[in-house]
């Protein structure tokens, strides 16, 4: 089976105006070590999948795997293992802990999940993405480009399967957008790990080996 594994998934939202069917019978396979972009216009439903591939959300109908690990079935405290251990997540707003330093947000993932050797893995992430001079520095003293080299250190540093990356550079100028997206681009392919990949941006987009729309809660296969 595909590393990721969605057939004929359903989600919907109840609304003082009625059920609002986001999610209709959605289809999804992906191979391991392929990067994938989702586009999308906002509304689309594109933060919903990324919620549901997450294990964050549940659905109304359908089948999902992530990494062997069976969404549908699993219990809260599972779904919690899974993205300790076989998911990294990279927020567009960085969500960063402001009063932990750059090494103490990285490590932070680490030790949740029980690893082991924490401090080291994390000093090793972050100088893997150019911040070896940043060990010490709060979120505060960090630029907006370190900020988000720092959350792709702590999403890939327990080196995960699959990485989810949500507008990764929509906070980020253009020129320092670019330079963390070579980052994570870089971790992705050295490491072995899927990316899905939600954003706006076509280019970005089309720097992926596939990429898929959003339409009418659907997805429709633009670029193999």
């Amino acid at each position: 089976m595909s590393l990721v594994h969605l057939k004929d998934v359903k989600k919907g939202f109840d609304h003082p105006s009625g059920r609002i069917e986001v999610i209709k019978g959605l289809n999804l396979e992906i191979e391991a070590g392929q990067t994938l972009a989702i586009l999308g216009p906002s509304g689309s439903g594109k933060s919903t999948l990324l919620s549901i591939l997450s294990g964050l959300e549940s659905v109304d109908d359908g089948q999902v795997s992530m990494a062997g690990h069976d969404l549908v079935q699993l219990n809260e405290k599972g779904r919690s293992h899974f993205r300790a251990t076989s998911l990294g997540i990279v927020f567009q707003q960085f969500h960063l802990i402001g009063h932990l330093s750059a090494l103490e947000n990285v490590q932070l993932s680490l030790d949740i999940s029980k690893s082991s050797s924490s401090k080291d893995r994390a000093s090793e992430a972050l100088r893997r993405v150019g911040l070896e001079d940043r060990f010490n520095h709060l979120p505060s003293e960090l630029s907006g480009g370190e900020s988000q080299r720092v959350a792709i250190a702590r999403a890939m540093v327990h080196r995960p399967p699959i990485l989810l990356a949500d507008e990764p550079s929509g906070n980020l100028d253009g020129t320092t957008g670019d330079k963390v997206m070579g980052d994570l681009f870089r971790e992705v392919r050295e490491l072995g790990s899927t990316l899905i990949l939600v954003t706006h941006n076509e280019g970005l987009a089309q720097e992926c080996q596939r990429l898929v729309r959003m339409e009418g809660g659907r997805l429709v296969e633009a670029k193999t």
